[in-house]
C-alpha cells in the first residue's frame, strides 16, 4: 500500500463543494487500488481572512511543502494573497492547463486536445507597482532563467506525452523588452528537441485562432498573464471552466486545482460542476506516478459524461454536485468489480 500525504485547501465559495466531490473520487481509488491518502486540511481564503485577518496562515506553505502533493479548491478576493504566494514561494513554476473535449459537453469543435503550459512565477504577477490618485503602474518581469525553464518543461512534456508540436505565444512585436527574452529562450530550447515541431504566434492572433482553428495547436507555452487569459478562452472552446483542471508544478512539489474561481453566485446551491476538480485529481495521480489510478479517474468521468444521465446545470442537466461525485465514484468502483 502506497500512502500519500495530501495538503487539502478547500477555500471559499464552491471550493469546499467541489473538493468534497474530488475526495469521493479518491476514496474510490483507495478501495480499488494499492493507493491511499492522508488528507491534511489547511484553511485559506476570504472567509478565513474575515475571521482572522489572515488569508494564508503562517505555516501553511511549510505544511504543503511537507506533503506529497496539494489539492486546492478556490478562493475569491484573496487569490493574490493565497495562490500567488503558494506558487511563488514553493517555486511551482509550471502551470499545466489542459483543454480537452469530453463526451456530451457543449464545445466549439470536435477533437480539441490542447495543453497550455504557463510560466507561473513572474510577469505582472510579481505584484510590483504603484498607484496614485489617477494613475497606476505594474511592472512586468520576464527573465531568461524562468523562460528557459518553462520552455524546457513544455518540450519535455510534449516528448513524454507523445505530442507533436510546441507553440511559443508572445507579443514581442510590441512588448519588445520582455517578450523578446521569452521568445529567444523558447527558440534556444527548441533547438534541443528536433523531434518536436516548433512555431510561434502573437497572443492576439493566437486568441482568434483558438476559437476558429483550435486544431492548429497542440502544446502552447507562454508567459504568466497570457497563459491565464488563453487558458480561460481554451476552456470556453471545450465546454467551460467546469471542465478545466490544472496543476501548479515544481521540481519537488505540486498543487492541483480547478481553473474556475469561487463562483459566489452559485456557492451553497449544490449545483457546481465538480468535474474540473475531479480531473485535477487525475493530474495529481499522474504526477505522483500512479498512471493506472489516474486513468481510472478519467475513465469514470468519461463514462458519466457519455451516459448523460447525471450532469450539472452548466452541462444541461439537473443533477447536483454530490450526485455527480457519487456517479463518478460508482463508476470507479464498478470497474474493479
Amino acid at each position: 500500500m502506497t500512502r500519500y500525504r495530501i495538503a487539502k485547501m478547500s477555500g471559499d465559495g464552491i471550493g469546499p463543494e467541489v473538493m468534497a466531490a474530488a475526495v469521493k473520487a479518491l476514496e474510490a481509488i483507495e478501495e480499488t487500488s494499492g493507493v491511499s491518502f492522508d488528507f491534511v486540511d489547511l484553511p485559506v481564503g476570504d472567509e478565513l481572512k474575515a475571521r482572522t485577518k489572515v488569508a494564508l496562515p503562517p505555516g501553511t506553505i511549510e505544511e504543503v511543502s511537507k506533503s506529497d502533493a496539494g489539492l486546492f479548491g478556490a478562493v475569491g478576493d484573496t487569490a493574490k494573497e493565497v495562490i500567488l504566494p503558494l506558487r511563488q514561494r514553493l517555486d511551482l513554476y509550471a502551470n499545466l492547463r489542459p483543454a480537452k473535449v469530453y463526451p456530451n459537453v457543449p464545445h466549439i469543435k470536435e477533437g480539441v486536445d490542447i495543453v497550455i503550459v504557463r510560466e507561473n512565477t513572474e510577469d505582472l504577477y510579481k505584484m510590483i507597482g504603484d498607484r496614485g490618485e489617477d494613475w497606476g503602474i505594474n511592472i512586468r518581469v520576464i527573465t531568461r532563467k524562468a523562460s528557459e525553464r518553462i520552455a524546457r518543461f513544455a518540450f519535455d512534456y510534449a516528448v513524454k506525452e507523445g505530442r507533436r508540436k510546441v507553440t511559443c505565444v508572445h507579443k514581442a512585436n510590441v512588448l519588445d523588452k520582455t517578450c523578446s527574452v521569452f521568445r529567444e529562450a523558447c527558440i534556444n530550447v527548441a533547438e534541443s528537441y528536433p523531434g518536436i515541431a516548433y512555431d510561434e504566434a502573437l497572443v492576439d492572433a493566437c486568441a482568434m485562432k483558438l476559437v476558429m482553428r483550435p486544431e492548429a495547436f497542440d502544446v502552447i507555452v507562454t508567459t504568466n498573464l497570457f497563459g491565464d487569459i488563453l487558458s480561460d478562452l481554451a476552456a470556453g472552446v471545450v465546454g467551460g471552466l467546469g471542465m478545466a483542471p490544472s496543476g501548479n508544478i515544481g521540481d519537488k512539489i505540486a498543487v492541483f486545482e480547478a481553473v474556475h474561481g469561487s463562483a459566489p453566485d452559485i456557492a451553497g446551491k449544490g449545483i457546481a460542476n465538480p468535474m474540473a476538480q475531479i480531473l485535477s485529481t487525475r493530474m495529481m495521480l499522474d504526477w505522483l506516478g500512479q498512471p493506472k489510478a489516474a486513468a481510472a479517474i478519467e475513465g469514470a468521468v468519461v463514462d458519466v459524461l457519455r451516459e448523460g444521465r447525471v450532469l450539472t446545470p452548466d452541462l444541461g442537466g439537473r443533477s447536483s454536485t454530490r450526485d455527480v461525485a457519487e456517479a463518478v465514484k460508482a463508476k470507479i468502483l464498478s470497474k474493479e468489480s
